[in-house]
């Protein structure tokens, strides 16, 4: 079986999420809230230092359909006002990651990270991580390489956060190494739990073959959202989002018996999170699974990644084989 012939995983949700409602407003009764709004309205039903985690992936401001896209100075001021809200709302042992891309005006790049880093320590956070998100699908650039990674920015609110290593751990590539010198000469050397994931992370996102894909035009994948709530939380802590989009945030949390809140101003978005997480309910939400390996069409033996161009002729041609016809051509190239 190739690896993306296996059937997408359909969550099981346990009696945590079984039995829960989504409400419309934000209460610490509740444990799953969709707020059909601005989250700076939702933050203020918010006590100080609630949220264990606070996760988003908020407008690039480049133009989307969900966002008007402004002066990069009167954006910075919209985010940090956001921000500012959230680290009051963080837990003393709380994370913020903010997962961004590049804003591009007229061709040229400003990786957000950058320019939203000072906005972070200016108001005390301190960062441990810059973790790089790497996929392999997307716009074909034509005058600069094209981009395959986002950013997610970890910063904490103290020195003592949460961090738990060993839900999110991966296969070691080496399992039965071992030492060769010292008191422990001749033990394995790896954990048999697995290997720290590192801070470059292979994950698929979610383009139109993906079995996640919505109509939102920039969703990020659940397995994404999981690994940072498995580590940074632990169980009945709140998971909070302030762009919520279709839901993927709720969705993690309430996976791993988080409490999950989120706000979103675009009326198709709230349906679709709404839908979303009435699936996950149900038991019937297909996603990606967490540790399925990153699909290799040459190893599963994919026709399309055979060469069509196999050599020169004693012209300099390039020999073009069309294996649907049988045929061959040559070509100036």
């Amino acid at each position: 079986m190739n690896i993306d012939d296996s059937p997408d995983m359909c969550y099981l949700p346990d009696m945590f999420a079984e039995t829960q409602k989504i409400a419309n407003r934000f209460r610490l009764s509740e444990h799953i809230v969709v707020y059909p709004g601005d989250c700076l309205n939702l933050l203020k039903d918010c006590p100080d230092d609630l949220f264990k985690l606070i996760v988003t992936s908020p407008p690039y401001n480049i133009g989307k359909e969900y966002e008007r896209k402004l002066d990069l100075d009167k954006y910075l001021l919209q985010q940090e006002l956001v921000i500012k809200e959230c680290v009051r709302t963080l837990s003393p042992r709380g994370s913020i990651c903010w997962q961004v891309g590049n804003y591009v005006d007229k061709g040229s790049i400003i990786p957000l990270d950058t320019i939203l880093y000072p906005i972070f320590t200016g108001l005390g956070l301190k960062m441990r991580n810059r973790i790089i998100w790497h996929f392999e699908h997307g716009l074909h650039c034509t005058k600069r390489f094209s981009g395959r990674y986002e950013a997610i920015v970890w910063f904490t609110k103290s020195d003592d956060y949460t961090f738990n290593l060993d839900p999110i751990r991966v296969p070691q590539k080496y399992p039965g190494k071992k030492h060769f010198k010292g008191i422990k000469v001749g033990q394995y050397s790896s954990n048999p739990l697995g290997k720290n994931p590192g801070d470059l992370w292979i994950i698929p996102n979610v383009k139109s073959n993906h079995i996640e894909k919505t109509e939102h035009p920039c969703q990020y994948p659940v397995e994404l959202i999981e690994r940072l709530v498995l580590a940074l939380t632990d169980a009945n802590d709140w998971v909070f989002d302030p762009f919520l989009g279709t839901g993927t945030t709720i969705i993690a949390a309430i996976k791993h018996s988080r409490k999950g809140a989120g706000a979103e101003i675009v009326q198709k978005y709230i349906s679709l999170a709404k839908d979303r997480i009435k699936q996950f309910l149900a038991g019937t939400l297909k996603t990606r699974p967490m540790n399925r390996p990153v699909y290799d069409p040459v190893k599963a033996g994919n026709s399309l990644t055979i060469s069509p161009w196999k050599k020169r002729n004693d012209r300099g041609q390039l020999r073009i084989f069309d294996p649907s016809e049988d045929n061959e051509r040559y070509v100036n190239r």
